[in-house]
């Protein structure tokens, strides 16, 4: 068991930093709180194996703090999420203009009209009396931000199409819109 465990605790743990990393929604961050979970009970058996009680506690605490992540992601965040889809999805059938969650401009993928993904939305800048979306900030390129080129894209160029941001920009002339820097944003 001792060696079943001293492969399943650090796979898990790895697994668990990646799955929670990368925040694709919360149902994906729940599911990588699960794995964590699994992560830190192979680490406290192999602490109770091995006669290291710092090892067992540290991992019984992580346990509970695990379960806490599964409850807010795929418990609460979860909810969350499907109630703004749900007021999203029935305000189509109602008159005047469609909603759609916010929160929605920090993940969407944005595509052009014919369907080609430029980027993926990182955060929105928005009037505060008005309410008014000034802008998005659009990743391009890179890996886990590494690399990336955030570029500002009016909100008159875009509107929302399901879960995602579509542009009547084609992509060249997305890619020539001016990069901005990750700590220095345009005020307007």
């Amino acid at each position: 068991m001792e060696l079943i465990t001293s492969w399943v605790a650090p796979i898990a743990t790895i697994a668990g930093v990646l799955i929670t990393a990368s925040n694709l929604g919360a149902r994906i961050t729940g599911y990588g709180f699960i794995v964590f979970t699994l992560g830190s009970i192979n680490w406290t058996l192999l602490g109770i194996a091995t006669g290291q009680p710092a090892l067992i506690w540290t991992n019984l605490l992580l346990t509970g703090l695990n379960v806490f992540g599964i409850w807010r992601w795929l418990g609460r965040q979860s909810r969350i999420e499907s109630g703004a889809r749900t007021a999203a999805d029935r305000s189509e059938d109602t008159p005047g203009e469609a909603l759609f969650p916010v929160s929605l401009l920090s993940r969407a993928n944005l595509v052009t009209d014919d369907g080609r993904e430029l980027g993926s939305c990182i955060d929105a800048m928005a009037g505060c009396n008005s309410g008014r979306i000034a802008y998005v900030v659009v990743s391009e390129g890179g890996v886990a931000g590494v690399g990336e080129t955030l570029r500002r894209l009016p909100w008159h160029e875009a509107r929302v199409s399901g879960d995602q941001l579509k542009t009547r920009l084609a992509a060249e002339r997305f890619c020539g819109l001016d990069p901005i820097a990750p700590d220095n944003w345009p005020e307007r």
